[in-house]
């Protein structure tokens, strides 16, 4: 049995900051992406989202009716959340070896790259099917369920840009064995 996912990223936030956990809107004004992205998308799916209110108003904007998802939710930055990259505030080593050296490195009070992946793995083995899954989340998230996928590292998987309104497929077909239809395909 395959079990397809289709990984939306939320609506632009405009942050240049970083808001993992902070609960911040999405601009979604752009109807006629929404519009062409939900022309997309599986009928009759299984629909998550995390449940923070940028991730649900997208699903929402979308037409679907998601349930509402924590484990979904983007890295939690800790005392980095809702700082610029470059404020001050921000031990600019450990943030460097955080993007470089992911794996177990955390910023104060937050959570790793590792924690972060394995909140995502056990979403995605939670839900097996029937069906299509559609789930809309965030950068950090959509990049752990393909590194999971595809078993590439960390580091790897942070080089890939997921966009807002974007679609990554990935499509499970039992044990270790999963396929790759698209990253980060923009409508």
């Amino acid at each position: 049995m395959t079990v397809d996912w289709w990984w939306v990223r939320h609506g632009p936030t405009h942050a240049a900051r970083m808001v993992g956990q902070t609960d911040i809107a999405a601009d979604l004004s752009d109807t006629a992406r929404i519009g062409r992205l939900a022309k997309a998308l599986p009928q009759g799916a299984t629909v998550l989202s995390s449940d923070l209110r940028r991730a649900v108003a997208t699903a929402r904007a979308l037409g679907l009716d998601p349930v509402p998802e924590p484990r979904l939710r983007e890295f939690d930055y800790g005392r980095w959340e809702d700082l610029a990259f470059d404020d001050p505030a921000v031990d600019a080593d450990l943030a460097r070896r955080f993007w470089d050296e992911p794996g177990d490195v955390a910023p104060p009070g937050g959570e790793s790259w590792n924690e972060l992946s394995a909140r995502v793995r056990t979403v995605v083995a939670e839900h097996r099917g029937p069906g299509p899954i559609v789930a809309v989340a965030h950068m950090g998230v959509i990049l752990a369920a393909l590194a999971h996928a595809t078993g590439m590292p960390a580091k790897s998987a942070l080089s890939f840009r997921i966009a807002p309104l974007s679609l990554t497929r990935l499509s499970w077909h039992g044990g270790a064995d999963w396929s790759v239809a698209c990253v980060n395909h923009e409508f």
